[in-house]
């Protein structure tokens, strides 16, 4: 499936000595065992999160952190292509078929995959993934539990979603079945939609659909976001939370490479929770991390220095890939409450933002464009986000606005908290330039809390704020990932109850019937001109400021191998591999046993 934007990526291609530090702290010898084609097996890939996880429970995963943690655990039966993240590939399928009204897929699954060896099975060892397994992890998508954070992704898409959903309230075990989900046999399970979409299997691929089994949940309960059981090329071997994770290979993995070696190469991967950027950089200076994502910005231009000295000969261990994300920065106003219940006021904001001084000055151009159209970033094809009118400073407007919403010397609007999570100070930095920028432009005192990101979501879902910092990263590459958080049917009636994704409570029947259309188009090119109307229209509602379109930089050490950057940063560790000097015996490498 190939219907979005196929975006360079920057290839790995050098061939380095590979040491590193033992995760006990102990050096000792292993050994890297070539495989066919070049590839080496071995080795334990060690990397950092400026953030503690919150879940590793797919139904619950709702912010990146967890994400990029759980995936080399868990599988989907479809997944992302890492090379060109517009492909999905069949991951837990052996073969499908769709219906002549594009309605009703069924799945052939594969036969001979295992679950991890856990102890929520009989004697610890891991069953075999049935179709029954699909249908246990769809139905609890569609059931309401304070778990399940993407309940709206399905409620649109499969048969019978909402009926099943309303049914499980307050804890309650519906009557019947969720109507779209059927085995078939062991092997084989359907799902019927409520009408045909063609990002039904990107759908699949999405963290929300990764497969685990019941007895996982059964066993732990709520405990079940630190106890993942999945069928991935790695296992949960420790968790530290906020200290470290360390995924272990799974000998019994069921897939192969193109020249048929068994995957994955890598014996480990090691995480760890570094929150300082200045602390993680030098640790992979020192050579204690093989791959660092994001840049501390006070170091950005000292780094692309050496990057580009690494050009004149200049040798460097490491080098840097980039790449334009499906990434959006932004703050969040609560549309339905408080000063920001006027449009007038969200739009005196907006435009009061110099968005090119804080990419230049504060972020050392860590990043790809300011935002000043709206909040889809411009990696889409045949999406034109040019046709989008959003808001570059202008102080006229500003204060225009402002006096409308009648706030002035007499009246002078109040003081105002933003909520955010320091993620290594690049947040923290940019608040404090929001901070000085609106006290000069327009007389607003801005109070900033710096938050634990956990508590930070939390208080996102429960709309327990006026001004949140949030940013939006894709996972599916759609304009429909970024449009659909503003979607009115999903903000609940009660005030009181959380409202994922739309946490700014914004609703609009306008912009939900483009949406709609949107979704029931015809074709890619009808969706995007829809999309276009729905996100113009957002943006003169001004329910986010957006601030900057993202980059992501990585810093990877030159021996890690079939590890490319992508705009949506998926990472399948399941085919990365170590490469090294054939003449040069390996010492010193660290194991994860």
């Amino acid at each position: 499936m190939n219907i979005f934007k196929s975006i360079l990526l920057l290839g790995i291609t050098t061939i380095f000595l590979w040491s590193c530090g033992a995760q006990t702290g102990q050096d000792r010898s292993q050994e890297v065992k070539e495989a066919k084609a070049g590839r080496n097996y071995g080795g334990v890939f060690r990397l950092n999160e400026t953030e503690n996880i919150k879940t590793l429970f797919p139904p619950a995963i709702a912010d990146a952190f967890s994400y990029r943690v759980a995936t080399p655990i868990f599988e989907g039966l479809f997944t992302f292509d890492q090379a060109d993240i517009s492909k999905v590939h069949p991951s837990l399928v052996a073969d499908y078929t769709i219906s002549d009204d594009r309605k009703t897929y069924t799945f052939k699954l594969k036969e001979g995959v295992f679950f991890h060896d856990d102890p929520c099975f009989a004697e610890g060892k891991g069953r075999e993934f049935t179709a029954e397994d699909v249908k246990f992890c769809l139905t609890k998508l569609c059931t309401q539990s304070l778990q399940n954070k993407n309940f709206p992704a399905f409620k649109d898409l499969i048969l019978g979603a909402q009926e099943y959903y309303d049914a499980s309230a307050n804890g309650n075990v519906p009557a019947f079945e969720l109507k779209g989900v059927k085995v078939i046999d062991k092997y084989t399970v359907s799902v019927e939609l409520q009408a045909p979409n063609a990002l039904f299997l990107v759908t699949l691929a999405r963290p929300a659909a990764f497969i685990y089994p019941k007895e996982a949940l059964e066993k732990y309960g709520l405990d079940v976001r630190i106890h993942p059981v999945g069928t991935g090329p790695f296992y949960l071997n420790t968790i530290d939370e906020d200290v470290s994770v360390t995924l272990k290979k799974n000998r019994h993995y069921h897939k192969t490479d193109e020249y048929n070696n068994q995957l994955p190469f890598i014996d480990a991967i090691s995480i760890s929770f570094i929150k300082d950027k200045k602390t993680e950089l030098l640790e992979f200076k020192k050579g204690k991390l093989d791959m660092i994502y994001r840049l501390p910005t006070e170091y950005i231009i000292e780094i692309l220095e050496e990057t580009a000295a690494k050009g004149a000969n200049v040798p460097t261990d490491y080098m840097l890939q980039r790449v334009p994300e499906m990434l959006s920065q932004y703050l969040t106003f609560r549309n339905d409450q408080g000063v920001f219940q006027d449009v007038n006021v969200r739009k005196a904001i907006s435009f009061a933002i110099d968005r090119h001084r804080i990419l230049d000055f504060v972020l050392n151009g860590e990043g790809y464009a300011p935002a000043e159209q709206g909040v889809t970033p411009p990696v889409f094809e045949n999406y034109d986000i040019q046709k989008i009118k959003g808001y570059p400073l202008n102080l006229d407007s500003a204060r225009y606005y402002l006096l409308k919403a009648g706030y002035n010397k007499r009246n002078p609007f109040p003081k105002i908290k933003l909520l955010l999570n320091a993620e290594g100070d690049r947040n923290t930095y940019v608040a404090m330039e929001l901070q000085k920028q609106l006290k000069d432009h327009l007389n607003i005192d801005l109070e900033l809390q710096i938050l634990p990101f956990s508590q930070l979501l939390e208080k996102s879902f429960s709309g327990d704020f006026n001004l949140i910092r949030t940013a939006w990263l894709a996972d599916y590459p759609s304009p429909e990932n970024f449009l659909w958080q503003f979607y009115g049917q999903h903000v609940p009636e009660d005030p009181n109850q959380q409202s994922v994704p739309n946490i700014g409570r914004f609703k609009d029947q306008k912009y939900d019937q483009l949406f709609e259309k949107a979704l029931a188009a015809g074709s890619l090119e009808e969706a995007n001109q829809y999309f276009t109307q729905a996100e113009n229209y957002l943006m003169t509602q001004a329910p986010i400021v957006a601030l900057w379109y993202d980059e992501g930089y990585r810093l990877v050490k030159n021996y890690v191998q079939n590890f490319p950057n992508n705009p949506m940063q998926y990472r399948d560790y399941s085919e990365v591999y170590f490469q090294h000097d054939p003449q040069t015996h390996i010492s010193s490498a660290s194991s994860a046993e």
